[in-house]
């Protein structure tokens, strides 16, 4: 008898749909005149799918269900499309169990199914829910079952019947028509509620004002940023508040960032969907494929799981040139693409880059508190780790000096992170009308037309540019940083016109363009 049923498979960002046909032929013997089971998965399947027959199997066996004798014969269609993971196991042991009719056969159509076995029938959780739930909606399906732990990831889909089991024994008797189980759901007005809670705050950070201004305009206009400074004077302390300040990912948002998270089974299960914007601080040893993505059908890297979020590398110049150089496109295009023997992929990257850096290998070029050991041609190689080209991506080069000692003695009395996010708020929202019916979101995206359009230059603006373009030998991808990063400081005043005092305050933040720190 021959039995069919829906599963996905994950290709890339992108789900593709898996029909699992199953047929069974009985009457095989072995030698000693018994019936015999044997099953054969075709279509291109990976180890971890051949070795679901032993799972399947058991499962079945320990389930107290009927297991099918004979010659199984399971085939995962297209044939032409490698297939990976162990999300198959469930969908494979009901189109079992509906061969021996203890599952009717149209009660599988129109379904999709996902699911890891146990020997002991247990549903074991899958990566990838959200978008195989999102792809069943898109096929207009009847439902998607799916294991238990999954089924409120699933539900953010919306539109879908979601339905969670946690055995075989509880999908076969729901299919059958033995028990009801109620679809979760999931309220999307209720994810939002407190979602800054338990994050650093700003207040607590002494002194740095500058490098706080600085933070707050690549918040408010979600621009790269680079901080210089000695050991212990609080840069990454700063860097890891900016999620505080930055807005809440949209719905949009949220299920697209989700989404990758799913795929690469780093999402927490208990949290459902992802609201507020990813945090990424890979370690330096860090490789190109841990940042871009790898394997043979490549999965989410660092920058793809820090997507409409940040990407902070600490330490800069001790990444591998290579893994820094890989970044050099996707800091431009918003994406990465990956050409690989069974296809070309390619993974979303629109992020903030957010990364710091001792000014030379000792840590103490140009510091008032301790004496440099480093000779020039140390400092130069130092700083010759980061290529020009990269450093040109970086709209904001910021220097953060020791703290004195009047500073480290006095009471935190800076701006806290509340009120700095108000006025990320307030910018965000201007740049959301300005550019309403386009495909740029925020000052960072702008470029072309639109850019000389968003950006009008008076003479005296004009002028200053000029001269800050001889003075500094900008390049063209520096000055069109500059320009952006002037219209977030225009957005944070209300959103007027540009003036010379922003491009003063822009260009201020070029440090690696001057000859000297």
């Amino acid at each position: 008898m021959l039995t069919k049923i829906l599963s996905a498979a994950i290709y890339g960002v992108d789900v593709r749909t898996v029909e699992v046909e199953v047929n069974v032929v009985e009457g095989v013997m072995n030698e000693e005149g018994k019936s015999e089971r044997t099953t054969i998965v075709v279509g291109l399947p990976d180890a971890a799918i051949r070795e679901s027959r032993e799972r399947v199997m058991n499962a079945i066996i320990q389930s107290e269900l009927r297991s099918p004798c004979g010659r199984i014969i399971v085939n995962l269609a297209p044939a032409d499309l490698r297939k990976s993971g162990t999300a198959y196991d469930l969908p494979i042991a009901l189109c079992e169990l509906g061969c021996v009719g203890m599952i009717p056969p149209l009660a599988l159509n129109g379904i999709m199914v996902i699911g890891e076995l146990a020997l002991n029938g247990r549903v074991r959780p899958i990566q990838g829910a959200l978008p195989m739930a999102m792809h069943a909606k898109k096929l207009g399906l009847k439902c998607i079952i799916l294991p238990k732990e999954n089924a409120l990831e699933a539900a953010a889909a919306q539109g879908i019947p979601v339905i969670g089991v946690s055995t075989l024994r509880e999908a076969a008797a729901f299919l059958s028509g033995a028990i009801q189980i109620p679809p979760q759901t999931m309220d999307l007005s209720k994810v939002y509620d407190d979602i800054y809670t338990g994050l650093p705050d700003f207040a607590d950070v002494k002194g740095q004002e500058s490098a706080k201004r600085a933070l707050l305009i690549a918040a408010a206009g979600s621009h790269n940023l680079l901080m210089i400074g000695p050991p212990g004077s609080g840069k990454s302390m700063l860097c890891k508040r900016l999620q505080s300040i930055v807005p809440p990912l949209s719905i949009e948002e949220s299920l697209e960032v989700t989404k990758i998270h799913s795929i690469a089974g780093v999402l927490d299960a208990r949290s459902g969907i992802i609201t507020r914007r990813p945090f990424r601080n890979p370690h330096h040893t860090v490789s190109d494929a841990g940042l871009v993505g790898g394997q043979a059908i490549p999965r989410p890297g660092e920058l793809s799981l820090a997507h409409r979020g940040i990407l902070f590398l600490d330490e800069l110049p001790e990444f591998r040139r290579s893994v820094l150089e890989v970044m050099r496109q996707p800091l431009e295009n918003g994406e990465v693409t990956l050409s690989r023997a069974s296809g070309s992929f390619v993974f979303p990257a629109r992020i903030m880059l957010i990364a710091a850096m001792n000014p030379c290998p000792c840590g103490y070029y140009g510091s008032h508190v301790r004496r440099c050991t480093c000779t020039r041609i140390m400092v130069n190689a130092y700083r010759g780790r980061i290529s020009g080209p990269l450093l040109d991506r970086i709209d904001l080069h910021v220097e953060v000096p020791a703290l004195t000692e009047a500073v480290l003695t006095s009471r935190r009395n800076g701006e806290s992170s509340e009120s700095m996010r108000q006025k990320v708020f307030a910018a965000r929202e201007i740049q959301r009308r300005r550019y309403a019916g386009t495909d740029i979101k925020d000052n960072a995206s702008l470029n072309g037309k639109i850019m000389d359009e968003m950006c009008h230059l008076s003479p005296d603006c004009i002028a200053m540019m000029r001269s800050i373009i001889n003075e500094l030998q900008l390049s063209a991808r520096s000055y069109d940083r500059i320009l952006r990063v002037a219209r977030t400081i225009a957005d944070l005043e209300g959103g007027g016109d540009i003036t010379t005092l922003h491009i003063a305050e822009a260009a201020n933040y070029r440090v690696l363009d001057r000859q000297t720190w």
